[in-house]
């Protein structure tokens, strides 16, 4: 028999599917016979499965040890690699294992910055050349540092790690720096969505453009991704069953001679939107050799060694909300801008005075 108390950061998922992530080698009749047998109980009753888990509640499993580690998937690894031991050593050697990157991650990227935090979510201001989530199994993204944070601070278990694993809400290009929304329970997780979802949550951007942008402007297109590059196109209607209705909102903070300050606030959230909307425009992000002008970067990075787009998500700006979210109501929440905006700003400020 083993209990299991939900938790907090547990709370707010259905029960079917919890059992589903706790016993992962197990088959959805397998599990809804056991409820319907009572071998599985909530709070000591008889449950259906649809029930939504609250923190605090208990659910007991009358099976075996063999049975719960068998389809918890430690079984089937262990006669993978012709493993005869102890199973609950197996279990925990298992367990420590697929924590270590974890660590890894939070002990390798002291340069993330966390803007905020609270029991529910986490702002951190990711600083270019990182992954918001991995791309392959070695990778060290800051998904991975946000599970190594929580753990180091004691604030989830390697146990709940096998029900509920924190996550980063929203996405930032590898090569984009600034504010990452990430929730640290399920109902963190899922309040942050539904803002995002109704597009109250509020984002905006710094970048450099190329040229001189003198006034603001609203943009509404269509966009369509293709996967095999990693490249979108926008068209000013619908095109096709794959494409997506895209809204940017920019305007100028500072003109140069030969580029811009913008601020543009991220209306809708797609792949490469802001990117390749101000690039349609006539005025790329400087450093985006995927839409850019290749003569402008190769210029700009002989200067300032800029390989990379010059795109920073400086602000979020929460609505107005009350009850257990009321510390976030109307909060604005500021990432500083990375040092090369400062030099760049320096440098093209110095040239005008000097013409």
């Amino acid at each position: 028999m083993t209990k299991i108390t939900i938790s907090e950061r547990e709370a707010g998922q259905r029960m079917d599917k919890y059992l589903k992530k706790y016993l992962s080698g197990s088959t959805s009749g397998f599990l809804y016979k056991m409820l319907r047998k009572k071998n599985i109980t909530l709070n000591g009753g008889k449950a259906s499965g649809n029930e939504i888990l609250k923190a605090g509640d208990e659910l007991t499993l009358f099976l075996s040890d063999e049975t719960i580690v068998k389809f918890g998937g430690v079984l089937q690894q262990m006669e993978k690699n012709g493993f005869s031991g102890n199973i609950n050593a197996q279990k925990e050697r298992q367990l420590e294992q697929s924590c270590r990157q974890y660590e890894e991650a939070y002990q390798k990227n002291k340069a993330v910055k966390i803007v905020f935090e609270n029991k529910h979510i986490l702002v951190a201001d990711k600083p270019a050349g990182m992954l918001t989530q991995k791309a392959s199994p070695e990778d060290l993204s800051l998904n991975e540092w946000l599970i190594g944070y929580l753990l180091a601070n004691n604030e989830i278990t390697k146990e709940e790690l096998h029900t509920f694993k924190p996550s980063v809400c929203n996405r930032l290009d590898r090569n984009t720096s600034g504010l990452v929304l990430c929730g640290k329970t399920l109902a963190g997780s899922q309040k942050i969505s539904f803002l995002l979802k109704n597009r109250s949550l509020r984002k905006y951007y710094c970048l450099y453009v190329k040229g001189q942008v003198t006034e603001g402007a609203q943009m509404e297109s269509y966009l369509e991704k293709d996967r095999e590059s990693n490249r979108v196109k926008i068209y000013g209607s619908a095109e096709g069953e794959d494409a997506s209705y895209i809204k940017t909102i920019y305007k100028p903070l500072k003109v140069y001679r030969n580029m811009t300050l913008l601020e543009a606030e991220l209306v809708t959230g797609k792949t490469h939107q802001i990117r390749i909307h101000l690039a349609s425009a006539g005025h790329p992000v400087l450093g985006d050799y995927k839409y850019g002008y290749l003569e402008c970067n190769d210029r700009y990075k002989k200067k300032y060694g800029i390989s990379t787009q010059l795109l920073h998500a400086s602000r979020l700006e929460f609505p107005k909300l009350d009850g257990e979210w009321a510390d976030l109501s109307e909060l604005v929440l500021t990432a500083e801008l990375p040092e090369i905006f400062r030099v760049i700003d320096e440098n093209e400020s110095g040239a005008e005075a000097r013409k």
